[in-house]
């Protein structure tokens, strides 16, 4: 494993740093305070080439590696964790397709999100089914002219208020069907030109080919606010074949594989916010004086800088190894991610805390970031599989 970035790698972590320092942070915490979807900036992520990362370079005419895309990833929490989590949604919904879906699939679905500033939202988790994926009672059925029909409803969807496109996965028959089927629902296209970025509606959508999606009002979450949530309800949507990917008994492994995919990411996520707070609070303490000298520079707190230092670092060439495995296609993949997102979480919680404790009471007030830091942290430990469950795939694997 080679810790050297080659030209390629090097330079989107310095386009993705430019873009950071000059859309995300001199405006962040505005954006949080008006509750405002930051999808002007989405876009420009996408023109710089920074989004759909995982779209195969036949349809995008360029590739983006596992490595790669953990430092854009990275880079884009370091600015905020919400627009990257909006950002990475794209690859949640499109990486099965990507994975196991024919020519036309994947020309048909993904070409949109090369073509324009598209999202999709991943439609997995159910009020009923979040870490036990086997729980979901959306279901897909043959109707009487040969062709499915989805009803089900699922909840703590990414972008699901701007999506112009839905990948679900769902049961096959009946809900207690042990066979779990991925399909893919184009929508109406949303670009940020004619997006109401400060809507608080739900919206109701009649598709062409049968049937009705509608989604609830943006959830009023504790962190990552700009990161776009909610429910979405599929009402007698009308499934032709196309429209199913791979083969619809093998939705569980399909899951599996995009997790594995995706939690690096996550814990790219994780190691971003970390940095984030590491540095913000590196620049309070260097500059806050007390007892006649830097907070900095007593060693109780040094001590704790000395911490959250640690636990960055650590962090991160757990990432680094997880996104190598990834690319090199090593068997045990899903060790390393799962250690990687587990590691990330605990190193965005633990700096965003102590960062917040240095800052005493100056931390707790909303016009300092730190505050909007450790709200941020908090999802991480818990989207795309609890700790508890990282923990469960490690010792699966292990014995």
């Amino acid at each position: 494993m080679d810790f050297n970035l080659n030209e390629e790698q090097q330079q989107y972590l310095e386009t993705v740093r430019r873009f950071v320092e000059r859309e995300i942070s001199p405006r962040v915490l505005s954006l949080e305070r008006e509750h405002v979807f930051p999808f002007d900036i989405i876009k420009k992520a996408w023109e710089l080439g920074i989004m759909n990362l995982s779209i195969p370079e036949d349809i995008k005419g360029y590739r983006i590696d596992a490595i790669a895309s953990a430092l854009i990833i990275k880079e884009l929490s370091f600015g905020d964790s919400g627009i990257s989590t909006s950002a990475m949604c794209n690859d949640l919904a499109n990486i099965v397709i990507a994975m196991h879906g024919n020519d036309e699939q994947q020309k048909m679905f993904l070409s949109p999100f090369v073509d324009a500033p598209l999202l999709a939202s991943f439609c997995l988790t159910e009020p009923g089914a979040g870490s036990d994926n086997s729980a979901m009672t959306s279901v897909i059925r043959k109707g009487q002219d040969g062709r499915y029909v989805l009803n089900g409803g699922k909840s703590f969807i990414t972008n699901a208020s701007y999506a112009s496109q839905f990948t679900v996965f769902c049961k096959v028959g009946k809900p207690t069907s042990p066979f779990i089927a991925c399909v893919v629902i184009p929508s109406l296209q949303i670009e940020p030109e004619t997006a109401d970025v400060t809507s608080q509606n739900s919206r109701e959508i009649t598709l062409p080919s049968g049937g009705r999606v509608t989604t609830g009002k943006p959830e009023d979450k504790l962190g990552q606010r700009l990161s776009n949530t909610a429910t979405v309800t599929f009402e007698d949507v009308v499934i032709d074949d196309a429209q199913i990917i791979g083969d619809r008994r093998l939705g569980f492994q399909y899951i599996t594989e995009v997790l594995d995919y995706a939690r690096p990411m996550v814990a790219a996520i994780g190691v971003g916010l970390a940095k984030r707070a590491l540095d913000v609070t590196l620049a309070y303490t260097k500059e806050r004086r007390q007892f006649g000298e830097r907070i900095c520079d007593m060693p109780v707190a040094r001590e704790t800088l000395v911490e959250m230092w640690k636990k960055y670092e650590l962090a991160d060439m757990a990432l680094m190894k997880a996104a190598f495995m990834i690319e090199t296609g090593a068997p045990d993949q899903g060790k390393y991610a799962s250690l990687a997102k587990n590691l990330a979480a605990e190193a965005a919680i633990f700096c965003a805390t102590e960062g917040l404790h240095l800052h005493g009471g100056y931390g707790f007030m909303a016009e300092y970031e730190i505050s909007k830091l450790l709200r941020d942290a908090q999802i991480i430990d818990i989207y795309e599989g609890t700790r508890e469950v990282q923990s469960m795939i490690i010792g699966r694997e292990l014995i």
